[in-house]
C-alpha cells in the first residue's frame, strides 16, 4: 500500500520519485502435523505464517473447506487453525 509517486516541492521546484514495493512471500514458519482421533472428536490443524493475516485456504484432497457446522476456520494473526467438529471415518 506505500507503492505510488512521492514528491517534495520548494514552491518554486519539485521532484518527483515512484515507489515500487515487491510484497515477500508467505511462509510457513510451523507447518501442519498429522492427527489421530477417535470418532466424534474434534481435531485442530495449525500452521503459523511468517505474515499477518494473509489469505489461506484449507483444503481435504482438491476440495476446498468453508466454514460451517462441521469446519470451524479461524486466522488470527499469523495463525490458522481449522478446527473439524464430530470426526467420521470419511474425513480422513
Amino acid at each position: 500500500e506505500d507503492t505510488g509517486e512521492y514528491s517534495c516541492d520548494t514552491g518554486d521546484q519539485e521532484t518527483r520519485a515512484s515507489l515500487n514495493v515487491k510484497a515477500l512471500p508467505v511462509l510457513f514458519k510451523k507447518e501442519l502435523k498429522d492427527k489421530e482421533a477417535e470418532e466424534g472428536a474434534a481435531v485442530k490443524f495449525q500452521c503459523e505464517l511468517t505474515k499477518d493475516n494473509a489469505t489461506v485456504e484449507w483444503r481435504k484432497g482438491t476440495m476446498e473447506l468453508f466454514p460451517c457446522s462441521k469446519y470451524e476456520i479461524k486466522l488470527s494473526g499469523r495463525t490458522a487453525e481449522l478446527v473439524i467438529h464430530h470426526v467420521e471415518p470419511e474425513d480422513a
